[in-house]
């Protein structure tokens, strides 16, 4: 399976958590990775997106550049268990497939099927690292590159 886990592009502080939208600069950044991707062998043809309007906002954004369908999730919300996220991609391993959600799920979750632990590393707004799996499960993912605004 070829997975990509994306942070939320920037957004302003102007509002209620759920509510935040993308500043103009997050909007840039996001489309510069979407490029970034599109030009890769990682184009992902479905996007799995938390409800958050920065989340779907960014989602939306990938999803124009790259002509992919988003699907919203509600178990990918910031505080949300990594381990939710990885029962759904058994349950539905569609590749490749690009995650678009907050930290530090997205740290936990890479951290999770890279290494198999949940400490999480850090991600940058609009970043991106792209994964692949044989098969999915903790520790059975290799990081193969990462996506930078």
């Amino acid at each position: 399976m070829q997975l990509i886990v994306m942070r939320h592009g920037e957004a302003g502080w102007h509002t209620l958590d759920q509510e935040r939208e993308l500043t103009e600069a997050g909007r840039m950044a996001v489309g510069r990775v979407a490029h970034q991707i599109g030009e890769s062998p990682w184009r992902p043809a479905l996007i799995w997106s938390s409800p958050y309007v920065r989340a779907r906002q960014t989602a939306g954004i990938m999803a124009e550049i790259l002509n992919a369908e988003i699907e919203e999730k509600p178990f990918i919300t910031p505080d949300d268990d990594p381990g939710l996220c990885l029962d759904a991609l058994l349950e539905n391993p569609a590749s490749p497939l690009l995650i678009v959600s907050h930290m530090p799920l997205v740290g936990s979750l890479s951290t999770l099927l890279v290494d198999a632990h949940r400490r999480g590393i850090p991600f940058m707004t609009a970043q991106a690292v792209a994964l692949e799996m044989p098969v999915i499960g903790p520790g059975c993912a290799d990081l193969k590159t990462q996506f930078l605004p």
